[in-house]
């Protein structure tokens, strides 16, 4: 399994109410104006789920598969040109501050290590970076 891990990002905001936020899928919905047009197409989502697709890679569909009360939640693909997990993981530092780090995890034999590990590492790193300035 190779797993690629995002920077640790401070959240002005209790583990707690980062964890209900994203716990519900539904409170992106806010949030879905601000992505780039040109890199996402076709954003859905209900409360456990979310399906995009996103250039050059093309359509992913994501699942909630495991929930760890204010800790961590975790994700598998349902569709995917590469199967992967993601997991959100919150740590709290102080009652109104917390850190949050995001871990992909796949199987992948060097060629195809060699040809994602730069775009997922950047993707990856977008996507903490965004979901540590949404309001919570």
């Amino acid at each position: 399994m190779t797993k690629f891990e995002s920077g640790v990002k401070i959240i002005p905001a209790s583990q707690e109410a980062v964890y209900e936020k994203l716990s519900d899928l539904n409170n992106l919905e806010k949030f879905k104006d601000s992505l780039p047009e040109d890199k996402v197409k076709n954003l859905s989502f209900d409360s456990e789920s979310i399906v995009i697709e996103a250039a050059p890679v093309g359509k992913i569909a994501l699942s909630i598969v495991e929930k760890d009360p204010c800790k961590c939640i975790k994700f598998a693909t349902t569709t995917s040109p590469l199967p992967f997990n993601l997991w959100i993981q919150i740590v709290p530092v102080t009652e109104t501050e917390c850190k949050m780090k995001l871990t992909i995890g796949m199987e992948l034999n060097p060629f195809m290590k060699g040809l994602v590990q730069k775009p997922l590492q950047e993707g990856l790193e977008k996507m903490a970076d965004m979901l540590s300035i949404i309001p919570y």
